[in-house]
């Protein structure tokens, strides 16, 4: 499986990237999954229902399955989070995994950038960080720039840099 990164920092459009990039790889022809990584703790399941209750119980693992999608949920307790190789050696096998965060791990990535949030770019000091895809034109980094809302150059550039084609 290829891996290929979108991050950044909060409110720069990472998800809306993410979600633009899965439809136009499929679009492709491409078999895609991401991850998604949470700096908080975040819930998949809503209070009140069985799959909830069933974890607040204290099931370590609980798995959802419907007609539609199944759904593995695994409590860590007070263990530490599991890097992503462990996480990506659960994956059934696709043509690419794109990963949403894991700032600092050794993957190829996209920086998604918005000039409003104010931060610096990652980019200038993350060499994992291939291409910035940005609603300005930032000067000084060390890889190329893209508008943010071009998907299919965004896209273009991923499957380049990865040898799938484009």
């Amino acid at each position: 499986m290829k891996l290929y990164g979108v991050t950044g920092w909060k409110n720069t459009g990472k998800t809306g990237l993410m979600a633009r990039l899965v439809r136009e790889m499929g679009r492709r022809g491409l078999s895609v999954s991401t991850v998604k990584h949470a700096h908080h703790d975040t819930e998949t399941d809503l209070p009140g229902t069985d799959s909830y209750r069933h974890r607040q119980a204290g099931a370590r693992e609980v798995v959802l399955s419907s007609p539609r999608r199944w759904a593995l949920m695994h409590e860590l307790g007070d263990a530490a989070e599991p890097p992503l190789s462990d996480l990506l050696a659960r994956m059934s096998p696709v043509d690419l995994v794109l990963i949403e965060g894991y700032k600092t791990a050794d993957h190829p990535k996209i920086e998604a950038h918005r000039k409003a949030p104010g931060r610096d770019l990652l980019a200038r000091s993350n060499p994992t960080i291939r291409a910035v895809a940005s609603d300005t034109q930032p000067d000084a980094l060390p890889c190329p720039v893209l508008h943010l809302d071009d998907t299919h150059a965004i896209a273009d550039f991923i499957l380049r840099d990865l040898g799938l084609q484009a």
